[in-house]
């Protein structure tokens, strides 16, 4: 489990519950960060009670989904990244310049700076979602281009900067939410895209990077034009174990979207969903905040260990699977912590880099800084 936190310290309750569960791993949000010192902290108490090599999980993709937006600098959307990447000018001058490093590759190794400066391992990022018009209003500025190429052509070096600074990346939603229409914070989307469609184009990204993604994460939409039906991806051996393992040939870490999102819950309670996520072929599911849904979840999935001797043999092969993936994308120890004089040269350059973007891109364009796109929800 990957699990989530109310504050900006562990409470007693909290402090109990971990100690049960022991997860493989941590989400936390703007509400559970004030500095780089604090958050050190925090993770290192969390990753006390975790299981071996745990997943440091934050959401930072730029723009709207920044959860260091307040305490280190504003990211710049990922969007903007793209098309600052995308002008002629700009990539002839480059060229000419001898410059080996994209704007993409840039802002994946900025991003994976940032997160190790406050002790995390992974960031959940990039999207890889298409940016169609089906999905604009969802979406925002947080997919990078309109087809695969697009996609493909910012995410690569955007994960080679985060590998290259030791930070796993994650790509997200599959098996895509560009053709979604409503929020999966809040409904099951009904994704009306065939299969032709959704393979040759929502899935690209996922097959061309098959081998750059430490980890993906599924989402809670439902695809009623394909063998998939109405099920939430979350819940579907189809989509997770038929097409993510075998048609893709997948062999990353696989974990959910927020086990607590509409997008699952208005279909199935968390004792369900968590069960029928492990069956599926999920290796890790998170819940991002409530230790009430987190405990029922654990209390689900035990229960049904002790009933079927089948799903028990199952849960401690994903357990061990999990684990053994972690250990291939994550380091044994948190990053060192950096001086004040590096944490403020390491602002000056996300600061620097953001006002770049806004330059190439141009500055019209919605952003994190004054965007008029409602920010995404706190959850994953």
């Amino acid at each position: 489990m990957v699990v989530g936190l109310s504050g900006t310290e562990l409470s007693g309750l909290e402090r109990a519950w971990l100690k049960l569960v022991r997860p493989g791993g941590t989400i936390l949000f703007r509400r559970n960060i004030v500095d780089a010192a604090q958050t050190r902290l925090l993770l290192d108490e969390i990753t006390s009670f975790s299981s071996p090599r745990a997943l440091r999980c934050v959401d930072l993709e730029g723009g709207t989904v920044d959860r260091l937006r307040d305490a280190l600098a504003p990211m710049p959307a990922a969007q903007l990244v793209a098309r600052a990447d995308a002008i002629p000018t700009r990539s002839q001058k480059a060229r000419a310049n001898g410059a080996p490093r994209s704007m993409a590759h840039q802002h994946g190794t900025l991003i994976a700076q940032s997160v190790r400066a406050f002790g995390f391992n992974a960031t959940l990022a990039p999207v890889l979602d298409l940016a169609l018009q089906d999905s604009m209003q969802v979406m925002g500025t947080r997919s990078t281009g309109s087809n695969a190429d697009e996609v493909v052509a910012f995410a690569r070096p955007f994960l080679a900067g985060l590998a290259e600074q030791g930070v796993a990346g994650c790509g997200k939603h599959f098996p895509g939410l560009g053709g979604g229409t409503k929020d999966s914070h809040f409904d099951t989307p009904e994704v009306e895209r065939t299969w032709g469609e959704l393979w040759e184009q929502d899935i690209a990204p996922y097959r061309a990077l098959r081998d750059e993604l430490p980890m993906v994460m599924v989402n809670h939409a439902a695809y009623p034009r394909t063998k998939g039906k109405d099920l939430p991806a979350t819940a579907s051996s189809f989509w997770i174990h038929e097409v993510l393992r075998k048609q893709v040939g997948y062999r990353g870490l696989i974990f959910s979207d927020d086990m607590e999102m509409g997008g699952i819950l208005k279909f199935l309670p968390m004792e369900e969903a968590a069960v029928a996520a492990i069956r599926a072929g999920m290796d890790m599911i998170e819940i991002c905040h409530s230790a009430e849904l987190i405990l029922r979840a654990y209390e689900a999935l035990i229960a049904e260990a002790e009933r079927s001797s089948a799903f028990r043999a199952l849960l401690l092969k994903r357990a061990q699977e999990a684990a053994k993936k972690r250990a291939r994308i994550v380091p044994a120890q948190a990053a060192k912590a950096l001086t004040a004089k590096q944490y403020e040269a390491l602002r000056a350059k996300v600061r620097a880099f953001h006002e770049k973007v806004l330059a190439l891109a141009g500055d019209t364009a919605p952003d994190s800084a004054g965007s008029k796109l409602k920010p995404v929800v706190e959850t994953a």
